[in-house]
């Protein structure tokens, strides 16, 4: 059994915080402060650029890759870092669109993250060949993959409510239809359980920021499945995905595997925070995690509603069916939340009335909990959130 007393003091949490807000940007592992300044201080300080040999920085996103496949059941060889989460959506779609020319329609759903869609938009207009972006309800999904879709491009936890796609069966039905699958894990990796192999997935982005406390920008990840690796074409050809990138070679060749999903220089002081990250994992069952993160999630929607009965549960009743968030809609949504953040309970808000609360069991306890729900039952009862200065909308919400 994992140990969360253990897993909680690796982390520095601001004193009288309780820290709902990881599943947009996890709290500072406290590892990682000696690891980026021993990389500061000894690799980049004493080695210059010699630390791309000597440090073997060269070689961390594949190296990373393979800490972060551990965590999502991709065999290896299979994951590199590097680069943002749109631009590995970016990639991983486009790759995937090569690989069935003659259909031309993207299927997703209308809960999917706003910056995959703009991708995917992108995308079709510079192909101008013809392509759609087709958006269903996200309970149709499934049913919705035809012999026109070439692609079925999700995000396996919907960012506003927590619902979580049955990876398994979507990708089940694509392949049945001839179609491949493009999975954003950035709600799930670190949150839940994960098998992109068992599942079959044929492509998988996501990013390290949230649920694996990577800090702000953190690289993202992609994932290629065995049996399309060797052949796919990186539509961002990148010197760093070159087979011989230090050539200079006039023209691209692809690099060997999922080297050729490489593209620009390596974010060498983010990874380390990611490698320093991924350190607390070390004896983490995420079996253990997601039972726990059901176990807080079923206690603080019981709270809440007890305190809070103007407060409608935005997530699915059924823990089975969404990601290690709980979401509730509240007319005055934006100044609640405010308000609660101003009295040390972080949460977010997203547009037009949702407060999300990330559920992360490495560093929130049952107290934890209890002590939010009733800081927010006492803003709603004495309708504290009316205070101006709790109206003002800021540029990150």
């Amino acid at each position: 059994m994992t140990d969360f007393t253990r897993t909680k003091v690796l982390f520095h949490l601001p004193e009288g915080v309780i820290y709902l807000d990881g599943n947009s940007l996890g709290p500072l592992p406290l590892a990682a402060r000696e690891r980026v300044a021993r990389l500061l201080r000894e690799e980049w300080g004493e080695m210059l650029i010699r630390g791309w040999n000597d440090a073997g920085w060269m070689g961390e996103p594949c190296r990373l890759g393979e800490r972060i496949g551990r965590l999502v059941g991709a065999p290896a060889g299979t994951v590199v870092m590097g680069d943002t989460l749109s631009i590995k959506v970016y990639q991983a779609l486009a790759a995937a669109l090569e690989l069935r020319p003659e259909r031309r329609v993207i299927l997703s759903d209308h809960g999917n993250f706003p910056s995959d869609l703009y991708m995917a938009d992108g995308l079709v207009r510079s192909l101008g060949r013809g392509h759609e972006v087709r958006l269903v309800a996200p309970e149709e999904v499934a049913d919705a993959i035809d012999r026109s879709v070439a692609v079925v491009m999700l995000t396996e936890v919907d960012y506003r409510t927590g619902r979580l796609h049955d990876m398994g069966r979507v990708t089940e039905a694509a392949h049945d239809a001839g179609a491949l699958t493009v999975w954003d894990l950035a709600h799930s990796a670190g949150a839940l359980p994960i098998d992109l192999a068992a599942a079959g997935a044929d492509f998988a982005v996501g990013c390290t920021y949230k649920f694996l406390n990577a800090g702000p920008g953190a690289p993202a990840f992609i994932y290629v499945s065995p049996r399309h690796i060797d052949h796919v074409r990186p539509v961002l050809s990148g010197w760093l995905g070159h087979e011989a990138p230090f050539a200079f070679d006039r023209d691209y060749r692809s690099g060997p595997g999922i080297e050729r999903m490489r593209v620009g220089t390596p974010p060498i002081i983010a990874l380390a925070a990611l490698d320093a990250a991924l350190d607390v994992w070390d004896g983490v069952a995420i079996d253990d995690v997601r039972a726990r993160s059901v176990e807080l999630g079923e206690l603080f929607i019981a709270e809440v509603e007890k305190g809070c009965p103007d407060l409608a549960l935005a997530s699915p009743r059924a823990a089975g069916e969404r990601g290690s968030q709980v979401c509730f809609r509240f007319e005055h949504a934006w100044p609640a939340m405010q308000a609660l953040i101003d009295r040390g309970v972080i949460g977010d808000f997203r547009a037009p009335d949702v407060m999300r609360f990330g559920i992360a069991p490495l560093y929130l306890d049952a107290a934890d909990m209890v002590r939010a729900a009733e800081v927010l039952a006492g803003i709603v009862a004495g309708r504290q959130w009316e205070q101006p200065r709790y109206q003002e909308r800021r540029a990150v919400t």
